[in-house]
């Protein structure tokens, strides 16, 4: 007997839906704000440590690669090459952020909780990718684009901080 094979339902869990189209749509545009506020800061650039371009390097990379990852075709090999490449700048991306303390006097601040998950939830999310387990894999980056890329990008810009100065000063 022969199988019969439900193509729209095989791919469904490969395209993106509704709120990973708005998860996209964000990141480029913080992306995009990222970008002008680095550009209007050019006068301040000679003052910005190593550590802070460095961090700010691998969250360009993190922004840029999150549209490419949630809108392209998934479980390919482009898709788990650049996806090792998210996984590495969202890593490092955390890691920088425990040198960065100048807005809490020299301590860590709420963010650097965040950062913390970050390093523990990242390397997860790529095992449950590389073990197959699509469904926790999907539910984790959905989580950690709008915890760790969008909500905290978003908090870069108030309170005085440098983005938001040179975005808006």
């Amino acid at each position: 007997m022969a199988t019969t094979i439900d193509w729209g339902r095989l791919r469904t869990p490969y395209a993106a839906d509704g709120y990973e189209r708005i998860l996209a749509y964000a990141a480029a545009l913080l992306l995009a704000v990222v970008l002008v506020a680095i550009a209007r800061g050019q006068a301040d650039w000679g003052r910005v440590p190593m550590l802070v371009w460095a961090h700010l390097a691998t969250i360009v990379v993190a922004l840029a690669l999150t549209p490419v990852m949630l809108l392209g075709r998934r479980g390919d090999r482009r898709h788990r090459r650049l996806g090792t490449i998210w996984v590495v700048a969202m890593v490092l991306t955390a890691a920088l952020s425990f040198g960065i303390r100048q807005t809490n006097h020299g301590g860590f601040s709420l963010i650097h909780l965040l950062s913390a998950f970050t390093l523990v939830q990242v390397p997860l999310l790529w095992h449950a990718a590389r073990t197959h387990r699509v469904d926790r894999h999907r539910r984790g980056v959905r989580a950690m684009v709008t915890g760790a890329l969008l909500i905290a990008g978003v908090f870069t810009f108030p309170f005085g901080r440098m983005l938001g100065h040179w975005l808006f000063g």
